[in-house]
């Protein structure tokens, strides 16, 4: 039996991760002697799945590579480009550069009033996030994106510290995104990154006559080079910053930010009472 889409993932936009997983499947392809059309039938997916994967423009399920594996006697390749195109799997596209400069930054501050920011973020309350936005993923997509977004959250506890700064806002809390529990939960994951010797989070009040935030969320990043970027994110798009000018611009808005919202010590004081109101 043809599978039109074993993975419930749709087209998407070809990234240099899925070009390479698609090269090496056509180079494997091409040295078996066969076409596509002669290889679909042999996997059990269409023609159009294949050439779809190969031009970089639809994640392999696993049951597809590892039968492509198998039917071009690629001893392990495909399954190894698979396993390195997965480590990224989960990220929106427009992140991923964003994603990547996360894991060489010394500083990282962050200012949202959307949604809590997914390295504070616990998997109840992950989870509520995707179920919520349309279009709704399928089990194996939301999934994916619930294991990259924990996996990045290994970068608060990494060693030399990064250090962040997190500037959030107190509607996000009081949404209850998910329920009570989730939020309880979500409470409970704030205060315990709260008290890491390198991260701050500060809550700005809902009731806030001062407001330098209201052009949107924001995040500012030194790099392990003393380099510092910027990133702006909104539907479906994401850019990153390195204007020095707009830098500048950046940096002082948060500067105003980090005084207008509690300290550390009275948004912990915060997020208990709320805590205790659920």
């Amino acid at each position: 039996m043809v599978s039109a889409d074993d993975s419930g993932d749709g087209e998407v936009e070809p990234d240099d991760g899925l070009r390479s997983f698609g090269e090496t499947l056509k180079a494997s392809r091409r040295r078996a002697g066969l076409t596509q059309e002669q290889l679909a039938p042999m996997v059990g997916y269409s023609v159009q799945y294949v050439g779809s994967v190969e031009q970089g423009r639809r994640h392999p399920s696993q049951k597809f590579v590892n039968k492509t594996d198998a039917a071009l006697n690629a001893f392990g390749v495909i399954i190894i480009a698979a396993r390195q195109l997965s480590r990224r799997r989960g990220l929106a596209s427009w992140f991923r550069r964003w994603a990547e400069l996360e894991e060489v930054a010394v500083t990282l501050n962050t200012y949202e009033c959307r949604s809590v920011p997914g390295l504070l973020q616990p998997e109840s309350y992950a989870r509520a996030l995707i179920d919520n936005v349309p279009p709704l993923a399928t089990p194996e997509e939301a999934d994916a994106r619930v294991v990259m977004r924990m996996a990045r959250q290994k970068l608060l506890y990494r060693t030399p510290y990064t250090l962040f700064s997190f500037v959030i806002e107190q509607s996000l809390i009081e949404r209850r995104t998910g329920g009570p529990q989730v939020t309880r939960e979500l409470i409970d994951r704030l205060l315990e990154c709260g008290a890491l010797p390198n991260v701050d989070i500060q809550i700005m009040p809902t009731i806030s006559p001062q407001h330098a935030g209201t052009d949107g969320p924001f995040r500012l990043l030194e790099t392990d080079e003393h380099e510092w970027l910027g990133y702006s994110e909104g539907q479906k798009t994401g850019q990153v910053i390195s204007d020095p000018k707009a830098i500048s611009v950046l940096h002082q808005r948060y500067a105003k930010l980090r005084i207008q919202a509690l300290n550390p010590a009275d948004s912990a004081g915060l997020l208990m009472r709320l805590r205790g109101s659920l």
